[in-house]
């Protein structure tokens, strides 16, 4: 642990390997990262996924996946999986979904076919899929709703988290983590908190954010979170993924992230540097010769100049492969360069770094980030 900050370097010993934390999960929606290969995924030393319920249990479905030996063995895959519950979907298929107390009803976009995503649902279709982490089903709202349906949502998560506990039949194999809601208000997260925390449950989530909401909204909620979950227990904050949000939520105390956005914004043609991230659709990456960074050692930065990636992009969708390899790199060393420093008790001065090699002067730093890591004894110089 940091002495100055909230930084944890932990190790999740998990039934496919131990993975090292802080880490970041990429996200393969259906059982694959877009535009990479188990195999290569693994061979990049990713050692935890994430795979999608919703989308896994409508097609190719649960039953097929069972019998090519549970998402390991039907992706092909040696190392540890996270499933999320498929609660996520309110918000992004929200004109497709009702929710009741007995649980979603989607309307599937693949063929219009009613389904009813019940907490009890969601557990079996992750027991087929034998994920090493499991999801509870959540009530989820966008972060930027408020009102009574936020309050009926947090509530909703707690006896939804209570039947997936009871319809939890392979604890011994699968880790079912909770996740806690109640929007940006701090009097209902606090609630969720005290009732979750009651359960017996491996790890904890911290769901609801990172939505649209203001960033001083955000860093207070994941902040007041981390102050009051169990320390011996892994603290997931859901869908983070930008580099500086990676940095401040490490020291406000968290342990694992995903989100799409790197392999996403790879497929745009925009590759993740230490400054930000270079546009190589760009016309002033014609005749660049240099790889996207000289300090990287994935398999494009040793093979590849920005001008090559430039040229492929406007006619192949290999250069989309290849940045987003390079992108996958850059946030599995990033957070290997994080926990090494908190290892180190050097993270204050990692962060130091990072900001300025990020911003380049003090006056471009976020307002946000410096009262994020002020709040746990960074202060940005």
């Amino acid at each position: 642990e940091c002495r100055q900050s909230r930084a944890r370097a932990c190790e999740l010993r998990l039934p496919h390997g131990r993975v090292a934390s802080p880490v970041f999960m990429p996200v393969g929606t259906q059982g694959a990262l877009k535009g990479l290969t188990a195999a290569q995924l693994s061979a990049l030393g990713c050692r935890l996924c994430l795979g999608n319920t919703y989308h896994l249990g409508m097609r190719p479905g649960p039953e097929l996946v069972r019998k090519g030996g549970g998402l390991h063995g039907f992706m092909r895959w040696p190392w540890n999986l996270l499933t999320d519950s498929g609660g996520f979907q309110m918000v992004s298929l929200v004109e497709l979904s009702e929710v009741t107390e007995e649980g979603v009803l989607f309307c599937s976009p693949y063929d219009g076919k009613e389904i009813l995503l019940t907490p009890e649902k969601s557990i079996e279709i992750q027991t087929a899929l034998g994920s090493d982490i499991m999801m509870q089903l959540d009530d989820v709202v966008s972060s930027t709703v408020s009102g009574p349906r936020v309050e009926e949502a947090m509530f909703r998560s707690i006896r939804w988290l209570d039947r997936c506990i009871a319809a939890h039949k392979t604890p011994d194999k699968q880790n079912l983590f909770a996740i806690i809601q109640g929007g940006l208000d701090p009097a209902l997260r606090t609630k969720c908190l005290e009732e979750m925390t009651q359960r017996e449950v491996p790890g904890f989530a911290i769901g609801g954010l990172s939505g649209g909401e203001a960033k001083d909204h955000f860093w207070r909620m994941v902040a007041l979170c981390t102050s009051r979950l169990p320390r011996d227990k892994p603290r997931y904050l859901m869908g983070v993924g930008y580099a500086t949000d990676l940095v401040v939520c490490v020291a406000l105390g968290c342990d694992m992230f995903d989100c799409v956005f790197p392999t996403r914004t790879a497929r745009f043609g925009s590759a993740l540097v230490p400054s930000g991230s270079l546009q190589l659709k760009n016309k002033q990456y014609a005749t660049d010769w240099k790889p996207i960074d000289e300090n990287c050692g994935c398999p494009t930065c040793q093979r590849y100049s920005r001008a090559f990636l430039h040229a492929l992009f406007r006619h192949d969708t290999a250069a989309k492969h290849h940045i987003t390899v390079h992108n996958i790199v850059y946030q599995l060393n990033l957070m290997r360069s994080i926990r090494e420093s908190i290892i180190e008790q050097r993270f204050p001065q990692f962060v130091q770094d990072f900001m300025r090699t990020m911003y380049g002067n003090r006056e471009s730093y976020p307002q946000w980030v410096t009262e994020a890591l002020a709040s746990v004894g960074i202060t940005l110089e």
